[in-house]
């Protein structure tokens, strides 16, 4: 009974908070279906990293906030206030996640688990051949609170990105990859320097201060 009680006043205080949040209260006023979009936004304004006429991936879309700030940027004439985007599209957005996702214009999504071999050939036929400009990636797995159990899904789904932008990415491309502090944080960012020129380490302030994630930049790709 106490356990029950106890996890009623976290879940209110919870909502309270993301009630109240500065970039909630932001997503709905501009049209973003969620916060992190002011995620991906802070990372491409210090980094200068989505322009017109690229081709993005972005894996572990859903609920697609990712994807309408990728779609703004690649539409600056007709993208004049926030995440719903519209009209002519100069580029290309290939989403992916495990979970169903509401269409965006011009967004091509594939539903599946990235994991699986069938969906990274489904995903690989959608790119028909055209080499990747920059991949993003906010998969996180479900966490069960085995400190062990939980690094290892983290990295399993980092190192899934990294495979997929070395195999697709153009030798000047980058990775943006959501990761957490933790038993697997060293690991992941020495992979990404032997992957990659250049990494850079963000924490945007649109990231909750409690929370432990933050996210690693590679750019240019090394040994190509």
């Amino acid at each position: 009974m106490k356990s029950a009680v106890k996890s009623s006043k976290v879940n209110r205080a919870w909502l309270n908070d993301h009630v109240n949040d500065t970039y909630v209260k932001l997503a709905k006023k501009e049209g973003y279906r969620a916060r992190a979009a002011y995620k991906l936004q802070e990372i491409d304004e210090s980094l200068h990293l989505i322009k017109p006429g690229q081709c993005v991936v972005d894996l572990g879309s859903t609920p697609g906030a990712w994807s309408q700030y990728v779609r703004r940027k690649l539409s600056p004439k007709s993208a004049t206030g926030g995440g719903a985007a519209a009209g002519e599209l100069n580029g290309r957005i290939i989403a992916l996640d495990i979970l169903p996702m509401e269409p965006i214009e011009g967004v091509v999504f594939i539903q599946g688990d990235i994991r699986e071999d069938a969906v990274l050939t489904e995903l690989t036929q959608h790119l028909d051949g055209q080499a990747v400009d920059l991949v993003i990636s906010d998969m996180a797995p479900n966490l069960s609170g085995i400190a062990s159990a939980d690094a290892a899904r983290v990295e399993h789904l980092v190192e899934l990105a990294l495979e997929f932008a070395q195999e697709h990415l153009k030798p000047e491309g980058a990775l943006v990859a959501k990761v957490f502090h933790g038993g697997s944080y060293d690991t992941l960012f020495k992979r990404f320097q032997e992957t990659f020129v250049t990494v850079k380490r963000l924490k945007p302030k649109a990231s909750r201060d409690r929370s432990s994630e933050t996210f690693l930049v590679g750019l240019v790709l090394k040994n190509v």
